[in-house]
């Protein structure tokens, strides 16, 4: 399936590299997931429904759009994922050296790491949001640091983290997961006091990270290693309203999505999801 030139399938005046202040970042990497493969095919996945999404927000009653959504060229690395981080953490760095606001398509999820990185370098008190099913603290996972295993235990060496919808991790990761900034999947089932908890942990300038297997399967079953028991959309949203309404999020990123073509709704969901971050972050 072929990219389409830019995320929303948005006319020149909105969608220019000039002018706007969104920039969407594909990077289709699956270099080192070990279970469903298809994750590479993610970002081409969610441009191709964005372009059938209805661009005015009931919720935020906006048209976030009109900010600029600029789509760049994907980063293309078809080697181990520490070649991969380097070429991100440097397309991240230079679209912040242009005041962009950037979202990154993965792929799996140890694009994350460059992402993160460049962040880390221009905002020195800078945390990590990670919605997700795995912890993914694993020192390393067959024989690569930079694994997608391994992707969280890489950020937390550049900032600190927080870690919702937990759910699955191996008992060598038990050690490492910090309980007091975990907020596992079966603790805040059908709740909504743990949201100002996970809040509170954060430093006031927030990168989020979002693994599409942090959602039940019943609603995003396209991604390479679901997990029962995961998030709601509406509760998905609630929180991410209330992180982006108490702190200054500086940049997200979506992974984990392998396409089905023979189940189409997993990639609408992630395209309608970065549009609603986007109408919270952007609103009026």
């Amino acid at each position: 399936m072929p990219y389409r030139t830019n995320y929303g399938d948005l006319p020149k005046e909105n969608s220019t590299l000039e002018t706007a202040k969104i920039v969407i970042l594909p990077v289709p990497y699956d270099g080192t997931s070990t279970w469903g493969k298809g994750a590479d095919k993610g970002p081409s996945a969610i441009l191709e429904a964005s372009a059938n999404m209805e661009l005015y927000d009931i919720e935020t009653d906006s048209e976030v759009y009109k900010q600029g959504i600029f789509t760049a060229k994907p980063v293309i690395e078809k080697g181990a994922p520490e070649k991969m981080v380097k070429k991100v953490k440097l397309a991240v760095s230079e679209l912040l050296g242009q005041n962009k606001f950037v979202a990154a398509l993965g792929g799996e999820h140890s694009i994350t790491v460059g992402a993160v990185g460049a962040y880390a370098g221009k905002y020195k008190k800078l945390s990590v949001l990670q919605l997700d099913a795995h912890s993914d603290l694993r020192p390393q996972y067959l024989g690569s640091k930079y694994s997608h295993a391994s992707a969280m235990a890489r950020v937390r060496e550049l900032c600190p983290i927080v870690q919702v919808g937990i759910r699955s991790m191996d008992i060598i990761e038990k050690p490492l997961v910090d309980k007091t900034r975990v907020f596992f999947a079966e603790n805040i089932y059908n709740k909504t006091d743990w949201m100002e908890k996970a809040i509170s942990k954060l430093t006031d300038k927030v990168y989020i990270t979002i693994d599409l297997d942090a959602f039940d399967p019943s609603i995003l079953p396209s991604t390479g290693t679901p997990e029962p028991g995961g998030l709601g959309w509406y509760q998905v949203l609630e929180f991410m309203k209330k992180v982006i309404s108490r702190k200054e999020v500086v940049g997200f990123d979506l992974v984990e999505l392998c396409p089905n073509k023979n189940e189409r709704s997993s990639d609408f969901l992630a395209a309608k999801l970065i549009y609603k971050l986007l109408s919270y972050k952007f609103i009026k």
